[in-house]
């Protein structure tokens, strides 16, 4: 795994064999950074459900100001914990430890980015709920292209999605 533009461009990233994350494949990472070009400069974009960080790092690496990392796994918390410290990007990240439900509502950011497992569907739900009760400008979610999503939670409406095979994102903005 890499990171595919900006100031980290080709710069390798560690990823730990065993652990129950899926990584956010390189061509789908690079289809979502351009459409969030225009929007990423300068922005806080939270990471939830990070894995090894490869989505909020690439953020970082693009030019946010800042980034926030939830996750659950102490495996990948340490692959995490290494991708940032190997780029020295500790000072422009924070990462939080635990369930992402309970701390996804506690930070002000101009882009969300969640991408639960697979196989946790009742995530995807309580994770736009709590996103649409104060919704950010923007809430980017990673899916499998069978699993459709709502066309709205709370206040946020779906206004796009792109598949590339088995994987969707799907854009979501505020009414």
């Amino acid at each position: 795994m890499r990171v595919i533009g900006g100031e980290f461009r080709s710069r390798r990233l560690k990823s730990a064999s065993g652990l129950a994350t899926r990584p956010t494949p390189d061509r789908l990472r690079e289809a979502l950074f351009n459409v969030l070009a225009p929007r990423i400069v300068d922005a806080v974009f939270v990471d939830a459900y990070a894995g090894t960080g490869a989505v909020g790092i690439e953020a970082l690496s693009r030019g946010a100001r800042r980034a926030v990392f939830i996750e659950r796994s102490r495996g990948a918390l340490a692959v995490l914990g290494e991708n940032l410290r190997t780029l020295g990007l500790e000072d422009r990240a924070r990462v939080v430890s635990g369930k992402v439900t309970l701390w996804l509502d506690k930070f002000t950011a101009g882009i969300v980015f969640l991408d639960p497992p697979y196989e946790l569907e009742r995530e995807y739900m309580a994770s736009l709920e709590l996103l649409g009760a104060a919704a950010p400008p923007l809430v980017v979610v990673q899916h499998a292209t069978r699993y459709r999503l709502p066309d709205e939670a709370g206040s946020l409406l779906a206004y796009r999605t792109i598949r590339q095979g088995d994987n969707a994102l799907t854009f979501f903005a505020p009414r």
